[in-house]
């Protein structure tokens, strides 16, 4: 069951990717995916659209989000698999979630023009498919068409991550809210990419545990940001702490992206998948 090629966590034009839901369907089945979630940031309005292109393609599907929680002073993802996209706690505390983006998106234009990068929330929008998702990514996009950043990871080197010109910290959710809304839903909650977050030993450690408390079950050990060391970091910390394991490309774009969906390694056979105990929740195709 390890050597499934799941890919469970990518985005689509709903938050932060460029492509829609269709398109990542039919590039997910074309790349050899097996089983495959849609995952847009603190939002579930493609899952339908995304179910039924999957079916449609021949796909196995699992109805999919990532939740962004404040946690330490950092932002923190928590991907939600397998539950139902219509519970109105889910919905509820997912559109709370996003309630806070336009403000931030015009308090980071601001800062922008005081660095000289001018009109960058119109800008921004040109990028935006849901324009109560506006992100940090949609404003790189438009920083890399000014001339001035020759990619998006230069953009967040030097505008757009914590301490540089134009980041601006919002509250998101709490951890416990999170895991809260995934699991009433039927569903399982799991730490997206923590190689990602520059927490110190202790405060990981804390992250895992309060995350174990709230009745999280998973972690991504193999994801588009991790290398090879982050492999069997996240792998080890799965076994201490119990943990589920989970794949995904976190795919937004094919000009951007560190990984395609489909092109991981596969999960260490040490490990049990999340996707073991969410038989029941997979939509299947034929």
């Amino acid at each position: 069951m390890n050597l499934l090629n799941a890919d469970l966590h990518c985005h689509s034009v709903v938050s932060d990717g460029t492509l829609q839901p269709e398109m990542l369907a039919a590039r997910a089945k074309a790349n050899g995916v097996e089983l495959w979630a849609l995952t847009d940031h603190d939002e579930v309005d493609g899952q339908q659209r995304a179910r039924d292109a999957a079916l449609a393609q021949g796909l196995d599907y699992l109805s999919g989000t990532e939740i962004s929680v404040s946690f330490a002073g950092v932002t923190v993802h928590i991907v939600g698999l397998g539950f139902d996209p219509a519970d109105a706690s889910l919905v509820d505390g997912l559109a709370a979630t996003r309630g806070g983006r336009g403000e931030r998106a015009h308090d980071m234009a601001r800062e922008l023009a005081k660095v000289g990068i001018h009109g960058a929330y119109d800008g921004a929008l040109k990028y935006v498919g849901n324009p109560q998702l506006i992100s940090r990514t949609h404003f790189a996009r438009y920083i890399v068409e000014t001339g001035k950043c020759a990619d998006t990871s230069e953009v967040f080197r030097h505008y757009l991550a914590e301490g540089k010109p134009g980041f601006v910290p919002h509250k998101w959710a709490s951890l416990g809210d999170a895991v809260r809304w995934i699991t009433d839903a039927g569903g399982l909650a799991v730490i997206a990419h923590p190689g990602r977050y520059r927490f110190t030993p202790t405060e990981e450690y804390a992250l895992f545990s309060e995350f174990v408390g709230h009745g999280g079950r998973g972690v991504e050990v193999i994801t588009g940001s991790h290398g090879p060391s982050d492999f069997q970091k996240y792998a080890d910390t799965a076994l201490e702490f119990g943990l589920l394991a989970s794949r995904g490309s976190d795919f937004h774009s094919p000009g951007e992206s560190r990984a395609d969906l489909g092109t991981l390694p596969d999960l260490p056979g040490q490990l049990t998948p999340v996707w073991a105990e969410l038989q029941h929740r997979v939509q299947r195709a034929g």
